[in-house]
């Protein structure tokens, strides 16, 4: 939901979203059906250990190419 707002100026429309307008329309997207989660073959401890050894890598490469410090 839009609202539609006119300046004094002539020929300029603003388009503005109330705070209440956008909670509403997120409430419900949220609450459609067939949003409950990820893909089934995501499991979180792997996406998490993927994620912990790609940080620990990017510190390794950065350590390494500042061995002055």
């Amino acid at each position: 939901m839009v609202e539609v707002s006119a300046r004094t100026e002539p020929g300029l429309v603003l388009l503005t979203m109330s705070l209440h307008t956008t909670a509403q329309s997120l409430v419900s997207l949220a609450a459609e059906p067939g949003h409950e989660g990820g893909h089934a073959s995501l499991s979180p401890f792997v996406t998490g250990g993927g994620a912990l050894f790609v940080l620990l890598l990017l510190l390794w490469v950065t350590t390494r190419f500042n061995r002055d410090r």
